[in-house]
């Protein structure tokens, strides 16, 4: 027969095990919110630190699809107004536009990780957020299909879904060879104007290093002008860069009027594109975001410029 000394020692160990267990399980509940610590570099080359991704603001349309594409939805608290793909995202608390952000409103979130894009501001703002202790993450948002894997890289470590981030970079890259054998079919490169519209006041146009003119040049057309950045539209510049195609973002186009509104923008019905009315939209995200999505914009704006049945010159 069990001593009463032995039976309490037993009844010891095994409440001692029991202990032991319950503090493991706490420990693997606790890994779901806070993880270790990374250290994940920024765009500018810094390192941040980051432990607890159980309540992310993301501003920047891109970076917000990128969460979204990730699986990381629940993760997310509020997300800014240029988020606004997928349609799930418009629901979040808002934060303001990515420019002008409300350092306010992000931090009644209670955010224990920021992601943003290098155009996010103002810079006041930023820096209270960084001052109040919430690790923020500027993520690299080149406009090219490297920088669209950096950006998708960057996130994806800073959520601790790596292997979710190079799943969505294998099908961007299966998405830009369907391009490229669309386009080996049809050598033609149209010129392409890209217009920049809100509303009916002043419109501006794409020259070099921007998102319009890479898109334009992956999706097999040309950009018609040379300069750097963007420029006020003019008459004479629209006349003489003698486009074959305008390209708009959907919103700007409807904000604009429509065909007719921008037929009428300077110089615009002097063109061989506002002569055949060959003026086509994209969805502002798929055109300019350089997002996971980017391979379908791409293929999107070929099949404008290249239609499937156009006779080739």
């Amino acid at each position: 027969m069990m001593t009463l000394r032995r039976w309490c020692a037993v009844v010891g160990l095994v409440s001692l095990g029991l202990g032991i267990l319950g503090a493991g399980s706490g420990c693997r509940r606790d890994v779901t919110t806070q993880a270790a610590v990374r250290t994940v570099t920024d765009a500018a080359g810094q390192p941040v630190a980051i432990r607890d991704v159980s309540r992310v603001v993301a501003a920047g349309g891109s970076v917000t699809e990128i969460v979204y594409a990730l699986g990381a939805e629940s993760l997310l608290v509020g997300c800014d107004a240029s988020s606004l793909y997928p349609e799930a995202a418009t629901k979040l608390p808002q934060v303001g536009y990515v420019r002008a952000l409300s350092s306010e409103g992000v931090l009644s979130l209670r955010p224990t990780l920021v992601l943003t894009v290098p155009e996010a501001g103002p810079p006041e703002a930023l820096a209270q957020l960084r001052a109040s202790g919430t690790p923020v993450l500027t993520v690299p948002a080149e406009p090219s299909l490297e920088g669209v894997r950096r950006k998708i890289r960057t996130v994806a470590q800073a959520l601790d879904r790596e292997a979710q981030g190079e799943a969505l970079i294998r099908q961007l890259e299966a998405d830009m060879a369907q391009v490229q054998t669309y386009l080996a079919e049809r050598p033609s490169r149209p010129k392409v104007m890209f217009i920049y519209a809100r509303g009916q006041g002043a419109a501006n146009v794409a020259g070099r290093d921007t998102a319009a003119a890479e898109m334009i040049r992956l999706a097999g057309g040309v950009n018609a002008f040379d300069f750097e950045g963007y420029k006020p539209l003019t008459a004479e510049a629209a006349v003489a860069a003698a486009p074959e195609v305008i390209l708009l973002p959907a919103r700007g186009l409807e904000s604009s009027g429509g065909i007719a509104g921008v037929l009428s923008m300077p110089g615009v019905n002097q063109t061989p594109a506002g002569r055949n009315r060959r003026i086509v939209a994209v969805d502002d995200l798929l055109l300019l975001g350089f997002g996971p999505r980017t391979g379908q914009g791409v293929m999107e704006l070929a099949r404008l410029l290249h239609p499937e049945n156009a006779p080739e010159k």
